[in-house]
């Protein structure tokens, strides 16, 4: 019973494949290893594309107000927002006095080195950086710290972040949230300053 070969150019262009495979490995590609969660922050660079339209294609650092400049629509705000919801914002934007039905994709090219600060009752008082994309919880940043000295008093957590130029102030109870498994952990973001009160007693 006879097989039919496979044909000369088709077999060349399989065997190229995997040379380049054996050689190379596989490619990946920054964009496939952005975690959608991860919220950017100002000196972050970013690259921004607008499917079939070359000229907009744009590597931007973000500034410390969380904004950039765009071709066509000028200055926009996406620090604080993740990359997803980044390119939502420039779609809308560019869809509504310039182009029908864009394509945006924005893509994080360089991260920032981010830092929070932990102060008052614990052991390594100080700032402390953010591993890249990883999420940093409150209890974590106290365990960064070095845990509490033995004066603290967890149920007197002050947690001060700065949004949009404007300063929020919450306070939380640490030991509460430590002992209490269903409550939502406390995600610390880039610039956030955490004080640990001191026991009165």
């Amino acid at each position: 019973m006879k097989t039919n070969p496979l044909p000369v150019g088709r077999f060349v262009r399989f065997a190229l494949v995997l040379f380049a495979l054996f050689v190379f490995g596989p490619r990946t590609s920054r964009a496939a290893d952005t975690d959608t969660s991860y919220v950017l922050a100002p000196n972050d660079v970013v690259e921004i594309k607008v499917f079939q339209e070359d000229d907009l294609e744009s590597k931007l650092r973000i500034s410390q107000k969380g904004t950039i400049t765009f071709p066509l629509i000028g200055v926009v705000t996406i620090g604080g927002k993740t990359p997803q919801d980044a390119a939502a914002t420039i779609r809308a934007a560019l869809a509504k006095d310039y182009l029908v039905n864009p394509q945006v994709t924005v893509t994080v090219m360089d991260y920032n080195k981010r830092r929070f600060t932990v102060l008052g009752q614990v052991q390594r008082a100080g700032s402390f950086d953010m591993p890249d994309r990883e999420k940093v919880t409150l209890l974590d940043a106290i365990a960064m710290a070095g845990g509490y000295t033995r004066i603290a008093d967890p149920s007197k957590v002050t947690l001060r972040r700065k949004t949009g130029g404007k300063e929020t102030v919450m306070r939380f109870n640490a030991k509460a949230i430590a002992r209490d498994g269903s409550v939502a952990p406390v995600e610390i973001q880039p610039g956030d300053i955490i004080t640990i009160g001191e026991s009165i007693f």
